[in-house]
């Protein structure tokens, strides 16, 4: 079972993403230059936002110094600071040297030890960052005055986790669900080996573009220098240019559902329906419709207020094999032809479903669409998006028809 998320937002003069040379994200499609917005930045705002409005799920941390807050969550449960940051070294080094086929290799995982910072960032859960605190803890207890015994009872612990990783431990502790966090379990999590479980990530995210071709100017901008006019002094203190651009961008999100429910659950992905009725599961979805829709990304926000929310947002739920409707822009949406540009994408969307119709027949999907424009009857109800939520979910959490 598949939730799919189409929309069209229009921004206004902005620097949405850029590149390593500071300039707009760019990328050809249909031989026509576009604007772009990475998936990871989308991702990225989308999942600030999550934070603030799943406040009740546990999320996670994703750091170099993830290793810090182990030592840390130790020390709030009592183990002293020297203790627990050389333990949570002990632990780190097993940690890492496990996920990363490094057995019996001497050399340290971490790039400053007494930060415990590692040489890239990891995602952790907070439930796998307190199961792995406890065990700093577990350690300093059974021996409080004998260091080298301690460090020894944490790798001992370790080397237990090679046959049952950290999330399945979490589950059984019942230190909390998702054990890898909810940015974990929406998103994934890329881990080579068992003990910090790879997490497959059930929403999938296209990069935006725009229906029209792209259309860009440099903005010359200065600075001046207030103390420097009270003395009549002429001219900017700093001058530069930045890229900006506007347009009406296109995105897509593919929701694995099945995996979505096991990720945030802990249960098998063949058993779903039995956990899709989770409260956690659709206030989940919900929210990721609704940050989808209205959470902009955006760089230079002091001074292009690069805030927009979409006008249309179109949501298919159904069995079959996901599919973006990306090629109904293929051919640039014109935008000097007198006709409303957006109603034009709306129009395109509508007649993309059409032609995979015809290609393909029904293929089983349900729509709902929220937007002011026109939208044919036939191809889904038109709905404010709330009630078009609402409607999706019980479709593919399987409490709708």
């Amino acid at each position: 079972m598949f939730l799919q998320i189409h929309f069209l937002t229009s921004h206004h003069a902005s620097l949405l993403n850029r590149d390593d040379a500071g300039l707009a994200k760019r990328i050809s499609f249909g031989g026509a230059p576009r604007l772009r917005v990475s998936s990871q930045c989308q991702k990225k705002h989308w999942r600030d936002a999550l934070m603030q409005r799943l406040g009740d799920l546990p999320f996670g941390v994703r750091s170099r110094l993830v290793f810090r807050k182990v030592a840390e969550e130790a020390m709030r449960a009592g183990v002293p600071e020297n203790r627990a940051i050389s333990l949570a070294d002990a632990l780190g080094n097993a940690v890492m040297k496990l996920a990363e086929g490094r057995k019996g290799k001497n050399a340290s995982v971490f790039q400053d030890p007494e930060k415990l910072e590692l040489a890239q960032p990891i995602l952790l859960g907070w439930p796998e960052v307190r199961y792995l605190a406890r065990i700093v803890q577990e350690a300093h207890e059974a021996h409080p005055a004998d260091e080298a015994q301690a460090k020894k009872a944490v790798q001992e612990r370790v080397k237990k986790l090679e046959k049952k990783n950290v999330q399945a431990l979490v589950r059984e502790a019942g230190l909390g669900a998702p054990a890898c966090g909810v940015e974990g379990a929406l998103f994934g999590r890329f881990i080579t080996s068992d003990i910090l479980a790879r997490v497959d990530a059930p929403v999938h995210v296209a990069h935006a573009f725009t229906v029209h071709e792209l259309d860009t100017e440099m903005d010359y901008f200065t600075v001046v220098d207030d103390l420097l006019e009270e003395r009549d002094e002429t001219g900017a203190a700093h001058v530069n240019e930045t890229e900006l651009g506007a347009g009406i961008f296109y995105g897509y999100v593919a929701v694995d559902v099945p995996l979505l429910v096991s990720n945030l659950t802990g249960c098998r992905r063949e058993e779903w329906r039995k956990n899709a009725d989770e409260p956690a599961v659709r206030a989940a979805l919900e929210e990721l419709v609704r940050v989808i829709a209205q959470v902009s990304p955006g760089a230079k926000l002091g001074a292009t207020a690069p805030y927009a929310w979409a006008e249309c947002v179109l949501l298919e739920a159904g069995e079959a094999q996901p599919r973006s409707l990306a090629n109904a822009f293929l051919q640039p949406v014109p935008l000097r032809s007198g006709r409303d540009p957006m109603q034009e994408a709306v129009d395109r969307l509508a007649a993309q479903i059409r032609r995979l119709q015809q290609m393909y027949g029904d293929t089983g999907e349900k729509r709902w669409v929220a937007t002011d424009r026109d939208w044919p009857a036939e191809l889904g109800e038109r709905l404010p998006l709330g009630e078009a939520v609402g409607k999706a979910l019980d479709r593919v959490l399987g409490s709708g028809a």
